[in-house]
């Protein structure tokens, strides 16, 4: 899946590739968190793709993801709906075992269901939850872009373009894929989508993501039970992502 030659290998892209394998490798209701993304981006901006740029990014992550047409319809649908639920976005940042960082984004409509299952599981794992921005500065916040490679593109060019917008001079470029992938400052992902797409380029991706700025070494008895516990967090409906420091495997 990610047979990736990298035109400037980085932290990000190395974090990224590892952690992200992992993830959708076992998450089993992936779809019904990316419909969550969907209700959202429809509440906000209406289920007019070409109206609502949010949505064209949310259904560029559930395209990327093989989300059926009809499943994805039905999303935007259901969202539309009156008894349709009005989903938050909380975070919640705590220390699990071993002195990992765990990060928990999650979209529910019942912050009371949701900080109680979160909570049940670091105390499980003899975790301890603190407050809301307490593990912030342990990551970085970005927004990452897929799209398309153009022939003859001149990427140093592009980049220049962009970095008004907060775009990092390091990207990735995925030969099998033909595709480039870019980071920049979260502030900006309107600004930058709509660059992407004036310009006429297809984005196949778009997303906010964390990156941990300082990974942790573990032992394989560790990382079991660091595994076990980010499992048990990605198990709730509620919980979109899950990020740690603990460094990925293959990641030097």
């Amino acid at each position: 899946m990610f047979n990736v030659y990298c035109k400037k290998m980085g932290r990000a892209f190395e974090y990224r590739k590892a952690a992200k394998l992992k993830r959708w490798g076992h998450m089993a209701k992936t779809f019904t968190k990316i419909g969550k993304q969907i209700a959202i981006a429809v509440k906000a901006g209406g289920p007019d793709p070409d109206m609502n740029p949010a949505l064209r990014a949310c259904i560029a992550n559930a395209k990327r993801e093989n989300m059926p047409k009809d499943n994805i319809e039905r999303a935007i649908k259901n969202a539309m709906g009156k008894d349709q639920s009005d989903y938050k976005e909380v975070t919640y940042e705590g220390y699990g075992p071993h002195g990992i960082a765990i990060f928990v984004e999650t979209l529910t409509d019942n912050t009371t269901r949701t900080v109680g299952d979160v909570r049940s599981v670091f105390n499980k794992f003899s975790g301890n939850l603190g407050t809301q921005g307490s593990l912030s500065f342990l990551f970085d916040h970005k927004c990452v872009f897929t799209f398309k490679k153009k022939d003859g593109l001149d990427m140093d060019e592009m980049i220049l373009d962009l970095i008004d917008y907060g775009v990092e001079d390091e990207y990735d470029e995925d030969e099998e894929e033909n595709s480039i992938t870019i980071y920049g400052d979260p502030q900006s992902f309107g600004a930058i989508q709509k660059h992407l797409e004036e310009n006429g380029f297809e984005v196949t991706g778009a997303e906010f993501t964390r990156i941990p700025n300082d990974l942790k070494d573990v032992t394989a008895e560790e990382r079991e039970t660091i595994d076990k516990m980010v499992e048990r967090l990605e198990d709730f409906d509620d919980v979109q992502t899950v990020y740690t420091n603990m460094k990925p495997e293959g990641v030097e």
